[in-house]
């Protein structure tokens, strides 16, 4: 389960077309539990590049950084948890 502390969205502006609708940046805060794999004492965030065309969205691109060093951190997520993210950037896409 991911918790999500703070967030920021943006329309990211995409100077090739390469994807049709629109592109979303969130950069989520994350609350890792100590006892988890991703958890590091310099905090975690998640970077989601968010795609809606108007007729169906997705998660295009996620990685984990660890907060103060920005150090890319190579997780995956689980299926319940990239269902998760994508209800939350629907729920929050309107924000940008």
């Amino acid at each position: 389960m991911l918790t999500i502390k703070e967030y920021s969205v943006e329309l990211v502006k995409d100077p090739f077309g390469i994807l049709a609708g629109k592109r979303f940046e969130f950069v989520c805060d994350l609350d890792v539990p100590e006892d988890d794999e991703l958890y590091s004492d310099h905090g975690v965030y998640l970077r989601v590049i968010y795609l809606d065309d108007g007729e169906s969205s997705r998660i295009v691109k996620y990685d984990f950084y660890e907060r103060t060093t920005d150090q890319y951190l190579d997780f995956d997520m689980e299926p319940e948890e990239e269902e998760e993210l994508l209800t939350f950037c629907k729920e929050h896409l309107q924000e940008a």
